[in-house]
Protein backbone atom coordinates (compact mmCIF):
# COMPACT_ATOMS: atom_id res chain seq x y z
CA UNK A 1 0.00 0.00 0.00
CA UNK A 2 2.50 2.38 0.79
CA UNK A 3 4.70 1.38 -1.83
CA UNK A 4 1.98 2.20 -3.97
CA UNK A 5 2.02 5.59 -2.80
CA UNK A 6 5.71 6.33 -3.28
CA UNK A 7 5.96 5.14 -6.67
CA UNK A 8 3.00 7.43 -7.36
CA UNK A 9 4.73 10.27 -5.86
CA UNK A 10 7.92 9.76 -7.61
CA UNK A 11 6.27 9.40 -11.03
CA UNK A 12 4.49 12.68 -10.78
CA UNK A 13 7.85 14.19 -9.38
CA UNK A 14 9.24 12.56 -12.58
CA UNK A 15 7.25 13.04 -15.17
CA UNK A 16 6.99 16.84 -13.96
CA UNK A 17 10.56 16.54 -14.17
CA UNK A 18 10.76 15.23 -18.23
CA UNK A 19 7.90 17.30 -18.98
CA UNK A 20 10.27 20.46 -18.13
CA UNK A 21 13.38 18.85 -20.04
CA UNK A 22 10.92 18.56 -22.97
CA UNK A 23 10.07 22.10 -22.31
CA UNK A 24 13.25 23.28 -22.15
CA UNK A 25 14.64 20.88 -24.95
CA UNK A 26 11.97 22.59 -27.68
CA UNK A 27 12.98 26.39 -26.78
CA UNK A 28 16.60 25.71 -26.72
CA UNK A 29 15.74 24.37 -30.05
CA UNK A 30 14.32 27.36 -31.28
CA UNK A 31 18.37 28.61 -31.64
CA UNK A 32 21.14 27.75 -32.94
CA UNK A 33 24.08 26.67 -30.63
CA UNK A 34 26.70 29.01 -33.07
CA UNK A 35 24.16 31.71 -32.14
CA UNK A 36 24.60 31.54 -28.38
CA UNK A 37 28.11 32.07 -28.48
CA UNK A 38 27.80 35.66 -28.78
CA UNK A 39 25.92 35.18 -25.25
CA UNK A 40 28.82 34.37 -23.25
CA UNK A 41 30.76 37.19 -23.28
CA UNK A 42 28.52 38.54 -20.76
CA UNK A 43 29.28 35.48 -18.57
CA UNK A 44 32.34 36.62 -16.37
CA UNK A 45 34.67 33.94 -16.56
CA UNK A 46 36.84 34.63 -13.62
CA UNK A 47 37.29 38.89 -12.93
CA UNK A 48 40.58 38.61 -13.81
CA UNK A 49 40.60 36.50 -16.64
CA UNK A 50 37.66 37.63 -18.28
CA UNK A 51 34.58 36.31 -19.89
CA UNK A 52 33.56 32.85 -21.02
CA UNK A 53 33.36 34.68 -24.54
CA UNK A 54 37.43 35.35 -24.57
CA UNK A 55 38.16 32.38 -22.82
CA UNK A 56 36.01 30.57 -25.94
CA UNK A 57 38.42 32.57 -27.95
CA UNK A 58 41.44 31.27 -26.76
CA UNK A 59 40.45 27.96 -26.31
CA UNK A 60 39.45 27.98 -29.86
CA UNK A 61 43.23 29.47 -31.02
CA UNK A 62 44.92 26.58 -29.13
CA UNK A 63 43.08 23.79 -30.42
CA UNK A 64 43.87 24.67 -33.72
CA UNK A 65 47.36 24.98 -32.47
CA UNK A 66 47.19 21.16 -30.41
CA UNK A 67 45.45 20.09 -34.05
CA UNK A 68 49.04 19.21 -35.81
CA UNK A 69 50.13 17.38 -32.19
CA UNK A 70 46.89 14.61 -32.66
CA UNK A 71 47.06 12.38 -35.24
CA UNK A 72 44.23 12.42 -37.72
CA UNK A 73 42.70 16.22 -36.37
CA UNK A 74 41.87 18.46 -38.62
CA UNK A 75 42.60 22.02 -37.18
CA UNK A 76 39.11 23.81 -38.43
CA UNK A 77 37.02 20.81 -37.10
CA UNK A 78 38.73 21.27 -33.76
CA UNK A 79 38.39 25.19 -33.73
CA UNK A 80 34.67 24.81 -34.96
CA UNK A 81 34.14 22.12 -31.88
CA UNK A 82 36.17 24.86 -29.58
CA UNK A 83 33.61 27.71 -30.58
CA UNK A 84 30.44 25.70 -29.86
CA UNK A 85 31.71 23.95 -26.65
CA UNK A 86 30.94 26.25 -23.97
CA UNK A 87 27.72 27.86 -25.81
CA UNK A 88 25.45 25.43 -23.92
CA UNK A 89 26.05 27.43 -21.13
CA UNK A 90 23.32 29.63 -21.91
CA UNK A 91 20.48 27.18 -22.92
CA UNK A 92 17.57 26.48 -20.45
CA UNK A 93 18.60 22.86 -20.02
CA UNK A 94 21.86 23.54 -18.64
CA UNK A 95 20.69 26.72 -16.91
CA UNK A 96 18.21 24.23 -15.11
CA UNK A 97 20.36 20.65 -14.97
CA UNK A 98 23.77 22.17 -14.83
CA UNK A 99 25.32 18.45 -14.70
CA UNK A 100 24.04 18.53 -17.80
CA UNK A 101 26.99 20.92 -19.64
CA UNK A 102 28.62 19.01 -22.36
CA UNK A 103 25.95 17.00 -22.73
CA UNK A 104 23.52 19.01 -24.30
CA UNK A 105 25.68 21.40 -26.38
CA UNK A 106 26.88 17.45 -28.36
CA UNK A 107 23.09 17.09 -28.40
CA UNK A 108 22.14 20.57 -29.68
CA UNK A 109 25.68 20.56 -31.78
CA UNK A 110 23.85 17.28 -33.83
CA UNK A 111 20.67 18.74 -33.44
CA UNK A 112 21.66 21.79 -35.59
CA UNK A 113 23.72 19.55 -38.41
CA UNK A 114 27.16 20.32 -37.37
CA UNK A 115 30.36 17.30 -38.05
CA UNK A 116 29.78 14.29 -35.80
CA UNK A 117 33.28 15.35 -34.83
CA UNK A 118 32.38 18.57 -33.43
CA UNK A 119 29.19 17.29 -32.01
CA UNK A 120 31.00 14.62 -30.28
CA UNK A 121 34.08 16.99 -29.22
CA UNK A 122 31.17 19.67 -27.59
CA UNK A 123 29.98 16.91 -25.55
CA UNK A 124 33.22 15.26 -24.29
CA UNK A 125 35.05 18.58 -23.85
CA UNK A 126 34.78 17.97 -20.02
CA UNK A 127 36.52 14.69 -19.74
CA UNK A 128 38.23 13.16 -17.93
CA UNK A 129 36.52 14.44 -15.10
CA UNK A 130 38.48 11.73 -12.15
CA UNK A 131 40.47 9.11 -12.30
CA UNK A 132 37.87 6.64 -13.14
CA UNK A 133 36.11 8.98 -16.07
CA UNK A 134 36.32 7.84 -19.66
CA UNK A 135 39.02 9.31 -21.44
CA UNK A 136 38.12 10.66 -25.38
CA UNK A 137 39.87 9.25 -27.97
CA UNK A 138 38.27 10.98 -30.71
CA UNK A 139 41.08 13.50 -32.44
CA UNK A 140 38.88 16.67 -32.23
CA UNK A 141 37.54 15.93 -29.03
CA UNK A 142 40.91 15.28 -27.12
CA UNK A 143 42.13 18.95 -28.93
CA UNK A 144 39.24 20.54 -27.55
CA UNK A 145 39.38 19.08 -24.07
CA UNK A 146 42.80 19.40 -23.94
CA UNK A 147 43.14 23.12 -24.63
CA UNK A 148 40.18 23.98 -22.30
CA UNK A 149 42.56 22.53 -19.64
CA UNK A 150 45.33 23.54 -20.33
CA UNK A 151 43.85 27.62 -21.07
CA UNK A 152 42.36 27.00 -17.28
CA UNK A 153 45.63 25.86 -15.85
CA UNK A 154 47.53 28.66 -17.39
CA UNK A 155 45.00 31.37 -16.49
CA UNK A 156 45.04 30.79 -13.03
CA UNK A 157 48.67 30.13 -12.38
CA UNK A 158 49.44 33.31 -14.22
CA UNK A 159 47.47 35.19 -11.77
CA UNK A 160 48.83 33.45 -8.98
CA UNK A 161 45.84 30.99 -7.73
CA UNK A 162 47.12 28.22 -7.11
CA UNK A 163 45.73 24.92 -5.04
CA UNK A 164 47.23 24.82 -1.51
CA UNK A 165 47.22 22.14 0.76
CA UNK A 166 43.22 20.92 0.74
CA UNK A 167 41.73 23.71 -0.96
CA UNK A 168 41.55 23.67 -4.61
CA UNK A 169 38.52 25.79 -5.44
CA UNK A 170 38.61 25.50 -9.41
CA UNK A 171 39.17 22.13 -9.65
CA UNK A 172 43.43 22.71 -11.32
CA UNK A 173 44.05 19.49 -9.83
CA UNK A 174 41.52 17.67 -11.40
CA UNK A 175 42.43 19.31 -14.60
CA UNK A 176 45.68 18.41 -14.69
CA UNK A 177 44.97 14.93 -13.98
CA UNK A 178 42.98 15.09 -17.26
CA UNK A 179 45.73 16.52 -19.52
CA UNK A 180 48.21 13.87 -18.42
CA UNK A 181 45.60 11.40 -18.79
CA UNK A 182 44.94 12.62 -22.24
CA UNK A 183 48.12 12.90 -23.71
CA UNK A 184 49.29 9.05 -21.82
CA UNK A 185 46.54 7.11 -22.72
CA UNK A 186 46.56 8.68 -26.37
CA UNK A 187 50.31 8.71 -26.55
CA UNK A 188 50.63 12.25 -28.06
CA UNK A 189 54.20 13.66 -28.50
CA UNK A 190 54.32 17.41 -27.31
CA UNK A 191 56.01 19.71 -24.99
CA UNK A 192 53.92 21.23 -22.08
CA UNK A 193 56.31 24.41 -21.11
CA UNK A 194 55.72 25.81 -24.74
CA UNK A 195 52.26 25.34 -24.45
CA UNK A 196 52.02 26.53 -21.33
CA UNK A 197 53.82 29.84 -22.03
CA UNK A 198 51.92 29.82 -25.64
CA UNK A 199 48.48 29.76 -23.30
CA UNK A 200 49.49 32.10 -20.48
CA UNK A 201 51.01 34.70 -22.79
CA UNK A 202 47.32 34.59 -25.04
CA UNK A 203 46.03 35.42 -21.76
CA UNK A 204 47.80 38.16 -21.55
CA UNK A 205 47.85 39.42 -25.18
CA UNK A 206 44.13 39.55 -25.43
CA UNK A 207 43.72 41.75 -21.87
CA UNK A 208 42.24 39.04 -19.98
CA UNK A 209 44.19 39.94 -16.94
CA UNK A 210 45.95 43.27 -16.50
CA UNK A 211 47.67 43.89 -19.73
CA UNK A 212 52.32 43.54 -19.50
CA UNK A 213 54.09 45.89 -21.57
CA UNK A 214 55.99 43.49 -21.80
CA UNK A 215 57.44 42.57 -25.75
CA UNK A 216 59.35 39.35 -24.27
CA UNK A 217 56.91 36.40 -23.44
CA UNK A 218 59.26 34.37 -21.69
CA UNK A 219 59.81 37.26 -18.97
CA UNK A 220 56.70 37.48 -18.71
CA UNK A 221 54.95 34.43 -17.83
CA UNK A 222 57.90 32.14 -17.71
CA UNK A 223 57.95 31.56 -13.35
CA UNK A 224 54.37 30.91 -13.93
CA UNK A 225 54.88 27.87 -16.18
CA UNK A 226 57.76 26.75 -14.11
CA UNK A 227 55.31 26.51 -11.47
CA UNK A 228 52.92 24.69 -13.65
CA UNK A 229 54.94 22.24 -14.79
CA UNK A 230 56.20 21.64 -11.05
CA UNK A 231 52.83 21.11 -10.55
CA UNK A 232 52.27 18.74 -13.22
CA UNK A 233 55.72 16.54 -11.80
CA UNK A 234 53.69 16.63 -8.52
CA UNK A 235 50.25 15.31 -10.04
CA UNK A 236 51.88 12.23 -12.66
CA UNK A 237 53.46 11.31 -9.34
CA UNK A 238 49.94 10.42 -7.85
CA UNK A 239 49.08 9.29 -11.09
CA UNK A 240 52.13 6.73 -11.01
CA UNK A 241 52.09 5.82 -7.39
CA UNK A 242 48.64 3.92 -8.22
CA UNK A 243 49.96 1.86 -10.91
CA UNK A 244 52.99 0.93 -8.76
CA UNK A 245 55.77 3.79 -9.97
CA UNK A 246 57.91 5.18 -7.77
CA UNK A 247 58.22 8.76 -6.97
CA UNK A 248 61.43 9.41 -6.77
CA UNK A 249 62.23 7.72 -10.37
CA UNK A 250 59.96 10.43 -11.72
CA UNK A 251 61.61 13.20 -9.85
CA UNK A 252 64.97 12.11 -11.31
CA UNK A 253 63.69 12.08 -14.60
CA UNK A 254 61.84 15.57 -14.76
CA UNK A 255 64.59 17.02 -13.21
CA UNK A 256 66.46 16.81 -16.90
CA UNK A 257 63.95 19.27 -17.64
CA UNK A 258 61.82 16.77 -20.25
CA UNK A 259 58.54 17.70 -20.20
CA UNK A 260 57.07 15.28 -23.27
CA UNK A 261 54.95 13.17 -20.77
CA UNK A 262 55.05 9.74 -22.85
CA UNK A 263 59.11 9.91 -23.38
CA UNK A 264 59.17 10.78 -19.21
CA UNK A 265 57.16 7.94 -18.63
CA UNK A 266 59.11 5.74 -21.03
CA UNK A 267 62.12 7.02 -19.08
CA UNK A 268 61.06 6.38 -16.12
CA UNK A 269 59.50 2.78 -16.70
CA UNK A 270 62.73 1.51 -17.77
CA UNK A 271 64.48 3.15 -14.79
CA UNK A 272 62.44 1.37 -12.52
CA UNK A 273 63.83 -1.84 -14.53
CA UNK A 274 67.29 -0.87 -14.56
CA UNK A 275 67.45 -0.07 -10.44
CA UNK A 276 65.75 -3.32 -9.45
CA UNK A 277 68.06 -4.94 -11.02
CA UNK A 278 71.55 -6.03 -9.63
CA UNK A 279 73.80 -3.89 -11.71
CA UNK A 280 71.51 -1.07 -11.74
CA UNK A 281 70.93 -1.67 -7.96
CA UNK A 282 75.18 -1.70 -7.68
CA UNK A 283 75.80 1.08 -9.99
CA UNK A 284 73.50 3.70 -8.17
CA UNK A 285 75.70 3.05 -4.98
CA UNK A 286 78.65 3.44 -6.70
CA UNK A 287 77.47 6.62 -8.39
CA UNK A 288 76.24 7.82 -4.91
CA UNK A 289 79.99 7.01 -3.38
CA UNK A 290 81.72 8.74 -6.16
CA UNK A 291 79.42 11.47 -6.22
CA UNK A 292 79.84 11.92 -2.44
CA UNK A 293 84.03 12.09 -2.98
CA UNK A 294 83.81 14.61 -5.56
CA UNK A 295 81.13 16.49 -3.51
CA UNK A 296 83.72 16.77 -0.26
CA UNK A 297 87.03 16.83 -2.75
CA UNK A 298 85.77 19.97 -4.42
CA UNK A 299 84.69 21.68 -1.17
CA UNK A 300 87.38 21.17 0.24
CA UNK A 301 89.97 22.32 -2.41
CA UNK A 302 87.32 25.00 -3.43
CA UNK A 303 87.44 23.99 -7.24
CA UNK A 304 85.20 21.79 -10.05
CA UNK A 305 86.58 18.52 -11.04
CA UNK A 306 84.40 18.38 -13.85
CA UNK A 307 86.38 17.79 -17.42
CA UNK A 308 88.27 15.56 -19.04
CA UNK A 309 91.23 13.87 -17.51
CA UNK A 310 94.59 13.36 -18.94
CA UNK A 311 94.99 9.76 -20.44
CA UNK A 312 98.76 10.25 -20.02
CA UNK A 313 98.83 10.82 -15.97
CA UNK A 314 96.97 6.81 -15.34
CA UNK A 315 98.77 5.09 -12.38
CA UNK A 316 96.69 1.60 -12.64
CA UNK A 317 95.38 -1.11 -15.29
CA UNK A 318 91.83 -0.78 -13.30
CA UNK A 319 91.62 3.87 -14.30
CA UNK A 320 92.43 2.63 -17.94
CA UNK A 321 89.68 0.39 -17.65
CA UNK A 322 87.60 2.49 -16.49
CA UNK A 323 88.44 4.56 -19.05
CA UNK A 324 87.80 2.46 -21.75
CA UNK A 325 84.38 1.64 -20.68
CA UNK A 326 82.98 5.25 -20.20
CA UNK A 327 83.81 5.90 -23.51
CA UNK A 328 82.50 2.63 -25.02
CA UNK A 329 79.68 3.61 -23.03
CA UNK A 330 79.15 6.93 -24.17
CA UNK A 331 79.06 6.16 -27.57
CA UNK A 332 76.74 3.48 -27.29
CA UNK A 333 74.17 4.54 -25.12
CA UNK A 334 73.64 8.00 -25.75
CA UNK A 335 72.51 7.19 -29.27
CA UNK A 336 69.95 4.48 -27.84
CA UNK A 337 68.77 7.77 -25.73
CA UNK A 338 68.56 9.95 -28.40
CA UNK A 339 66.57 7.30 -30.23
CA UNK A 340 64.41 7.15 -26.98
CA UNK A 341 65.54 3.18 -26.53
CA UNK A 342 65.93 3.45 -22.67
CA UNK A 343 66.03 -0.25 -22.33
CA UNK A 344 69.08 -0.67 -24.27
CA UNK A 345 70.54 2.63 -23.08
CA UNK A 346 70.20 0.85 -19.36
CA UNK A 347 72.01 -2.19 -20.72
CA UNK A 348 74.74 -0.31 -21.96
CA UNK A 349 75.07 1.76 -19.00
CA UNK A 350 75.06 -1.69 -17.07
CA UNK A 351 78.46 -2.55 -18.46
CA UNK A 352 80.24 0.25 -16.41
CA UNK A 353 79.20 -1.58 -13.24
CA UNK A 354 82.04 -3.92 -13.25
CA UNK A 355 84.98 -1.77 -14.04
CA UNK A 356 83.52 0.74 -11.51
CA UNK A 357 83.79 -2.04 -8.79
CA UNK A 358 87.37 -2.44 -9.85
CA UNK A 359 88.13 1.24 -9.82
CA UNK A 360 86.82 1.59 -6.20
CA UNK A 361 88.22 -2.15 -4.92
CA UNK A 362 91.82 -1.70 -6.10
CA UNK A 363 92.46 2.57 -6.44
CA UNK A 364 93.33 5.04 -3.67
CA UNK A 365 91.64 8.34 -5.01
CA UNK A 366 93.16 10.70 -2.78
CA UNK A 367 96.75 9.80 -3.84
CA UNK A 368 99.99 11.41 -2.47
CA UNK A 369 100.35 12.78 -6.10
CA UNK A 370 98.63 15.61 -6.49
CA UNK A 371 98.05 14.93 -10.70
CA UNK A 372 97.16 11.18 -10.33
CA UNK A 373 94.76 12.77 -7.21
CA UNK A 374 92.63 15.30 -9.65
CA UNK A 375 93.05 12.95 -12.64
CA UNK A 376 90.81 9.99 -10.14
CA UNK A 377 88.49 12.69 -8.75
CA UNK A 378 87.35 13.85 -12.97
CA UNK A 379 87.11 9.89 -13.41
CA UNK A 380 84.75 9.69 -10.60
CA UNK A 381 83.13 13.13 -12.01
CA UNK A 382 83.02 11.41 -15.46
CA UNK A 383 81.03 8.78 -13.79
CA UNK A 384 78.31 10.66 -12.25
CA UNK A 385 78.27 12.93 -15.48
CA UNK A 386 77.50 9.79 -17.93
CA UNK A 387 74.58 8.49 -15.37
CA UNK A 388 73.24 12.02 -15.05
CA UNK A 389 72.26 11.96 -18.72
CA UNK A 390 69.93 9.06 -17.65
CA UNK A 391 68.45 10.83 -15.09
CA UNK A 392 69.22 12.98 -12.03
CA UNK A 393 70.63 9.65 -9.89
CA UNK A 394 71.41 11.75 -7.17
CA UNK A 395 67.28 11.87 -6.53
CA UNK A 396 67.45 8.23 -6.63
CA UNK A 397 66.39 6.75 -3.11
CA UNK A 398 68.85 3.43 -2.07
Amino acid sequence: EDGAVVVAGNERVLAARLSDGRHFWDQDRKRTLESRVPDLDKVVFHARLGTLGEKVERVERLAGHLAQFIPGCDGDLARRAARLAKADLTSEMVGEFPELQGVMGGYYARADGEDPAVAAATGEHYAPQGPSDACPTAPVSVAVALADKIDTLAGFFAIDEKPTGSRDPYALRRAALGVIRLILENGLRLRLRPLFVQSAGDQIVHGGFETLKHTDLEAAVGPACDGLLAFFADRLKVHLREQGVRHDLVDAVFALGDDDLVRVLARVEALQGFVASEDGANLLAAYKRAANIVRIEEKKDGLSYDGSWQSDIIGQDEERALIDALSVVNAHAMPLLDNENYAGAMEALAKLRQPVDAFFDHVTVNADDPALRSNRLRLLSAIRATLDQVADFARIEG
